[in-house]
């Protein structure tokens, strides 16, 4: 059963919130206060979680502080990769791209329709399930540079990309990437993004591409967010190996894995 939790100390938003996502049959578990999530994270009943709603506004902590904290957490890292959607009253553009430097997947400003809430999330799942399908059946090949991929990723399969950064590894399941055979410590959107450029390792993808890709509500006044993530990758990537550059920046053009 799709499990969600929320965490939102409006009682009025929560009730909406719970009677829409029962009638899409979902349970729902709701928490009021920051202090609570880590807690319930590291409970067994939380391992079935399927996404959170995190309200940025909490009486006892800030929700960005709180996502940042869940992406970094090494003993809850069944839940790392977990889709987050924060629920924020500032409409200020910064307080958007810090929530999705975070770590979260998308956003959604008060008020809002509970409706596009939901409608949110199953686009969430949906592109995972688009970009794991995606992942199984492409294959590029060029001079030296070949992209193999299991033909049904849904079946939990692990897929295989060699390029000549090396070999690397995805498991849908667990939505794990290696690289050198080392897990990266990846968000959910830095996952997305280097999946998208393994998938065609000679093209260069635009920052409003690369935001397409990771956003079924993509705000192109947010593609220098992509800079940002990019940054995070490279950085993870420099503690498996700081001698090989993955992704080569095209100037005025985009990203491409190396060599483009």
């Amino acid at each position: 059963m799709t499990h969600i939790l929320l965490v939102e100390d409006d009682p009025a938003i929560a009730m909406s919130l719970k009677v829409t996502c029962k009638r899409e049959g979902w349970k729902i578990t709701w928490l009021d206060n920051a202090s609570s999530v880590l807690p319930m994270l590291h409970s067994l009943e939380a391992q079935d979680l399927s996404a959170i709603i995190l309200d940025v506004g909490l009486p006892d902590g800030d929700g960005l502080s709180l996502c940042q904290q869940i992406r970094h957490t090494p003993d809850i890292d069944g839940l790392k990769d977990i889709p987050i959607v924060f629920l924020t009253a500032r409409s200020d553009e910064v307080d958007r791209i810090l929530g999705l430097e975070m770590g979260g997947d998308d956003y959604c400003a008060k008020p809002f329709s509970p409706r596009e809430l939901v409608a949110r999330l199953k686009a969430i799942w949906r592109r995972e399930q688009l970009l794991s399908k995606q992942s199984a059946t492409h294959t590029t090949a060029t001079d030296n540079t070949t992209n193999r991929a299991s033909s049904n990723s849904m079946s939990g399969q692990a897929l295989t990309f060699e390029c000549q950064s090396g070999i690397w590894h995805y498991q849908p399941l667990n939505y794990s990437l290696m690289w050198q055979e080392q897990k990266l410590e990846l968000s959910n959107t830095e996952r997305k993004i280097l999946l998208t450029l393994l998938q065609a390792p000679n093209q260069v993808f635009s920052r409003e591409q690369l935001l397409s890709a990771v956003s079924d509500y993509p705000d192109h006044r947010l593609a220098r967010t992509i800079d940002s993530h990019i940054k995070s990758i490279r950085k993870q990537l420099a503690t498996v190996d700081a001698s090989i550059e993955v992704i080569h920046t095209h100037r005025g053009l985009g990203y491409a894995l190396c060599p483009a």
